[in-house]
């Protein structure tokens, strides 16, 4: 498939509110013009200014001319056989992201990239694996749920499909760190697909000037990548550990938690086997998140293709779990979803034109893999 070619017109879902009003001014326009068009793009998904009724016929000529509505395109659509759905997103450069939905009886949770590719390389990753090319523009991260919630059919605040946001997909949001907050600002405004700020969560694998920063400018959820309770394992798991170590991470958490204090952190930890299941790492995990209130997320290994790890056994994770909830630690075990379609967690890998060697090296070791068999 052909790229996405690119446009000298101005992209409006690169706007958060204040930005639109301020387009809007320096073409010599009310401030409510803004107000109308968000309405429009968001609580309609309208793609044409020719919809949008309540403007002018000259206003809607003037944007035909210089202005446009584009999310990116989807390239292919596949659906889980427990409902999920996963979009392959096409962005201009030959590369594509994924963006996740999975229904459940209470809610709708969308699962956003910030990246395409990651930079981090954390070893369990199928993203890691694809190697990195760049940041997404809020366009294009406020464009993946734009363009879900008009396969959904997301029409209306009082019919929303997508209860909940989470930037927990392809790379590391706080890398991406303006862009993001722009794209989740438009989630939470009202004109916008009007969030509560508890239902956008950022999930970041440990940055820890930027979890300062965020506490700053905004009031989302935060969910932190931990996978480990010792800096020696986290250092193999997650290579950003070496940089900003498990007790920084975690003062930094209290911090983000003290501007939010009727809210906990959740703690995000995946389940390897042999790795870090066994009982004296739940016991660590205990004493760890004690420092702040929290909740865990147990998440069973998700494989992909080149993966040197295996995911723990039933007996295991339900052994870990026991004594994670016996130290006081609210724990669960996340479900598995869009397993069959490779949408679970740590498994989108998009199509990334990568500019490091990463991908390169994990094709060679699977052809070694595939000699050797």
């Amino acid at each position: 498939m052909s790229d996405v070619t690119a446009s000298t017109k101005t992209n409006l879902l690169s706007f958060d509110r204040a930005g639109l009003e301020a387009w809007f001014a320096e073409r010599g326009e009310q401030r409510f013009r803004a107000h109308q068009v968000m309405k429009w793009m968001y609580h309609h998904q309208a793609e044409s200014f020719a919809d949008m009724t309540d403007l002018g016929k000259a206003l809607r000529a003037k944007l035909d001319e210089c202005a446009e509505i584009r999310a990116p395109e989807v390239r292919l659509e596949q659906q889980s056989v427990d409902g999920t759905c996963k979009w392959l997103l096409g962005l201009e450069g030959g590369n594509a992201i994924e963006t996740v939905y999975i229904p459940e009886p209470t809610r709708g949770t969308l699962c956003v990239s910030s990246q395409v590719g990651c930079a981090l390389n954390c070893t369990f990753c199928s993203t890691g694996a694809q190697g990195f090319n760049r940041n997404l523009s809020s366009a294009e991260i406020i464009g993946q749920v734009w363009r879900a919630a008009k396969a959904l059919g997301n029409v209306t605040h009082q019919q929303r499909r997508i209860t909940n946001v989470v930037m927990m997909g392809m790379g590391e949001p706080l890398l991406n760190f303006d862009n993001v907050v722009r794209a989740m600002s438009v989630m939470r405004d009202d004109l916008g697909f009007g969030l509560a700020n508890k239902r956008v969560t950022l999930s970041t694998a440990g940055m820890v000037p930027m979890i300062d920063q965020l506490a700053e400018v905004s009031d989302v959820s935060l969910a932190v990548s931990l996978h480990a309770p010792v800096d020696e394992l986290r250092d193999q798991l997650v290579p950003l550990n070496r940089k900003y170590p498990i007790a920084e991470l975690m003062a930094a958490c209290g911090r983000y938690q003290a501007h939010r204090p009727r809210s906990n952190i959740t703690f995000e930890y995946k389940l390897m086997q042999g790795v870090n299941d066994k009982p004296e790492h739940a016991r660590a995990l205990v004493k760890l998140l004690r420092r702040v209130p929290s909740k865990l997320n147990l998440i069973p290994f998700n494989p992909f293709p080149g993966t040197q790890y295996k995911r723990s056994e039933p007996e295991a994770i339900a052994a870990f779990q026991k004594i994670v909830l016996d130290g006081g630690i609210l724990a669960f075990v996340r479900r598995t979803r869009g397993e069959d379609i490779d949408a679970a967690c740590g498994q989108l890998a998009g199509q990334v034109v990568d500019r490091t060697r990463r991908s390169r090296t994990i094709r060679a070791r699977l052809e070694d893999q595939a000699d050797a068999a």
